[in-house]
Formats: C-alpha cells, sequence, structure tokens
C-alpha cells in the first residue's frame, strides 16, 4: 500500500506544476502512515520534511497570543522561502490552533503558487469533503475538495 501512494504522491506533484496552487495533500487519520510515506517521497526526492509544528512553535514561542497571529503567515513561509520547487511538510496541525486565526488550507494554498508542496493532513475525506478534526471540536474544518489534489491512505484512493 505504501508504495502506491508514494507512486500517487509522484505522480501528483508532476501534475501539480501546471496547476494554480500546486498543494497536494496526503489525507489519513492519525497514526495511518502519513509520515512513512513522506519519508520514502521524501528520500527519492532528495528533499527534507519540514515539521511545521516544531518549526513555528520555535519562531512564536517568545511572541505574544495578538503579535502571533499577526506573524503566524509570514513566519510560515519563511520556514521554507529558499526552496522554490518541492516542499515536503508533516506535522502541521499548529496551523488549526483556534488562537493563530488561520485559515490553514488557505494558508498552504498561498504557499503553493510558487512552489509544490506535499502536506500530510491528519483528517478523511467524506461525501467529497476534506475534514479536519470532528464536528463540537475547537479545531474543527471542512473544505470542498474541488481543486485540490488528495492522496488518501485509504485502499480506495481518491
Amino acid at each position: 500500500m505504501i508504495k502506491s501512494i508514494h507512486d500517487k504522491l509522484l505522480t501528483s506533484a508532476k501534475e501539480a506544476k501546471n496547476l494554480y496552487y500546486r498543494l497536494i495533500l496526503l489525507v489519513g487519520p492519525p497514526e495511518s502512515g502519513k509520515t512513512t510515506v513522506l519519508n520514502t517521497v521524501a528520500e527519492e526526492l532528495g528533499k527534507d520534511i519540514i515539521n511545521i509544528n516544531l518549526e513555528l512553535s520555535e519562531r512564536l514561542l517568545e511572541m505574544t497570543s495578538s503579535k502571533r497571529t499577526l506573524k503566524v503567515s509570514g513566519m510560515f513561509n519563511e520556514i521554507f522561502r529558499n526552496d522554490k520547487q518541492i516542499v515536503i511538510l508533516d506535522s502541521i496541525e499548529i496551523l488549526f490552533d483556534v488562537e493563530l486565526k488561520q485559515d490553514p488550507l488557505s494558508l498552504l494554498q498561498k504557499s503553493s503558487r510558487n512552489r509544490t508542496i506535499i502536506a500530510s493532513w491528519s483528517g478523511k475525506i467524506k461525501n467529497k469533503k476534506l475534514i479536519y478534526a470532528g464536528p463540537g471540536h475547537p479545531e474543527y474544518r471542512t473544505y470542498d475538495t474541488n481543486d485540490i489534489l488528495i492522496v488518501t491512505m485509504d485502499k480506495n484512493n481518491h
């Protein structure tokens, strides 16, 4: 299964080069093997995986919460500003922190205008909706799947 998902990610990366948003989401529940797949893709492409939770939290640590909200978008882009080709992101949960007041998908899409981004997304696809967290959870989000390249961790890959 990992090999076929790996191949779908690489094929999607080629397809993304011609799109407005060059974003590919690897979607699956926590502990579904997304990081393992990203590691194999990163190794093949000669890229490092960027842990967004770690990189962004280090940059935001000393700021007040109001300043964090204002600075998070710029700091997010600063993390991989020198890579103009392909960026692989894992552990993006910090983007959903309600105190940061961000739209994670929009942030990823805007950042994918000048480079291909492959990012893990802990969630699921249901009824053509991309879902993060569950109803009632403060970080719950749903998005239409239109115009998003998605590779899922399940056998019925979209």
